[in-house]
């Protein structure tokens, strides 16, 4: 039971300000280890320091029972250490098979050759992925998906997975665990990173929580329940209307105004004529497996695609037909699209939180000024990271430095800045610990009390029925059903999603 990797004392600081500290930390050979907090408990960095991303402050980190620092994800990945990254650290503009094989490239190469491998190796992982797409054309599922086969393609002894099943459906996850149980039996350990809880309960073999930094507990997985490592990971218990069913029917709000109708828009073989009504003051859920053209259909509305010219449909906002061309029409009409990848079209991640939010405000259209205040940008962060809670040094800390979660507040931030009247959120908690989870639900239902139209697109069925006053199910590139929260099922609406 000799650990494989052994982290004594890690504590590694940006700024000074410790994100993890004194961290005491085993890895045993061929175990599933699950390594749980909220956002910003330090658990990315405590892996990004194992495989060799960043650097430790202080402290020795142990494999096989040797000293090493790792000066590069590169050495570590040469000595035997993988991880795949929440946000994929693929090459756009090459294809998938050239990902997979990039570094391993010989002096000659046939492209068919390659191709044919990654087919024959992706279809062994059952990843349904097409070796000769570019990257830049994948969905965030996929994009996934090549990254988890680029890990296992290396064989290597210790696989880090951070976050791995946040985009996939129920199916591919299925997939995900039977492989990960397949590597542990071929003697690889594997650390797993995950904000749903009961994956790790179900699949690890032990557990580690941190807080703030700093290690609270870790123990075999069958020791713990989700109140345990709930109260361990926010030192508080959390009421279950977070992970409750259906929503009493005396707590759906009455639908306002129609302020969005949508008929038979399309957008080539992806949105076919869908057609669909958005109210004032009420959260309207839309929920639909990989493909379902659930995004697009919204990303239409907001003006980030582009609906077909002819037999394209209609919107209508508040009575008025509307085409919108580009995504900052539909601003200053008051829609406003919040994204499901955070990384690519969510934030400026050189910027500083303050200069992103008032990035937002600048794209509203209504800031007039010819210059830029720095009074009223950083009046405007300190507002906003009191409202969203955002966690971070100053305002003045650049978005890359922050957790995930507090990313996606940042990102949620720019959209709010822009005073909407409809606001879309795709994914909004995708990555998110549970009190982040919180902390945005309590968010949206202020937003519809306070009488706007809010959409949320969720792949997360006990969030679409905690969170909607009414739900949509998307399928084949269109609304096929509609459920009362307070009648609907999990499989009444995973039935309707796949029928």
């Amino acid at each position: 039971m000799d650990p494989i990797i052994e982290m004594r004392q890690v504590t590694k600081a940006y700024r000074g300000v410790p994100a993890v500290k004194n961290i005491d930390f085993a890895l045993i050979k061929g175990e599933i280890h699950a390594l749980l907090g909220e956002n910003g408990a330090g658990k990315s960095t405590l892996t990004k320091v194992m495989a060799g991303v960043v650097e430790a402050t202080s402290g020795e980190m142990r494999y096989r029972g040797m000293p090493v620092k790792f000066a590069s994800p590169n050495e570590a990945l040469q000595a035997g250490i993988a991880m795949v990254f929440q946000e994929t650290s693929l090459v756009p503009s090459m294809t998938v098979a050239q990902n997979l094989y990039l570094g391993e490239e010989k002096f000659l190469n046939r492209l068919r050759g390659i191709y044919i491998s990654a087919q024959q190796f992706l279809q062994s992982l059952n990843f349904p992925v097409d070796p000769t797409a570019t990257v830049e054309t994948l969905g965030a599922a996929k994009r996934q998906m090549v990254e988890i086969a680029r890990a296992v393609h290396h064989n290597a002894e210790v696989i880090i997975f951070d976050e791995p099943t946040a985009t996939l459906t129920p199916e591919e996850k299925r997939h995900f665990f039977a492989l990960m149980q397949r590597l542990k039996a071929r003697g690889v350990s594997i650390v797993f990173i995950s904000h749903a809880l009961e994956e790790a309960l179900a699949h690890a073999d032990r557990i580690t929580i941190m807080r703030d930094g700093e290690h609270v507990i870790t123990d075999d997985a069958k020791n713990f329940d989700r109140e345990k490592i709930v109260r361990a990971m926010v030192g508080r218990a959390l009421s279950d209307e977070l992970y409750g069913k259906a929503r009493d029917a005396a707590k759906i709000r009455a639908a306002g105004n129609k302020v969005l109708s949508v008929e038979d828009i399309s957008m080539g073989a992806v949105v076919r004529n869908n057609s669909f009504s958005i109210f004032e003051g009420q959260i309207t859920g839309v929920f639909g497996l990989i493909g379902s053209g659930r995004t697009e259909t919204f990303k239409v509305v907001s003006g980030i695609y582009k609906r077909n010219f002819l037999r394209g449909g209609e919107v209508h906002l508040d009575g008025t037909p509307v085409r919108y061309y580009v995504p900052r029409e539909a601003v200053k009409d008051g829609i406003v699209y919040v994204t499901e990848d955070r990384k690519s079209e969510g934030f400026f991640e050189t910027m500083s939180i303050a200069e992103n939010l008032f990035s937002g405000l600048l794209a509203s259209g209504r800031e007039k000024n010819a210059y830029i205040s720095m009074r009223e940008m950083q009046d405007l962060a300190a507002e906003w990271r009191s409202t969203l809670n955002i966690k971070a040094i100053n305002d003045n800390a650049r978005v890359v430095e922050l957790s995930g979660g507090n990313q996606q507040k940042v990102v949620i931030g720019k959209g709010l800045v822009q005073k909407p009247r409809i606001i879309i959120f795709d994914e909004p908690t995708r990555g998110v610990d549970v009190g982040a989870i919180a902390e945005i639900h309590q968010l949206i239902n202020r937003l519809a009390d306070q009488g706007l139209a809010v959409v949320v697109i969720s792949s997360y069925l006990p969030e679409i029925m905690n969170l909607s006053d009414r739900i949509l199910v998307c399928r084949q590139g269109r609304i096929v059903e509609e459920f009362s929260p307070s009648d609907a099922t999990e499989e009444k609406i995973m039935y309707a999603a796949v029928h």
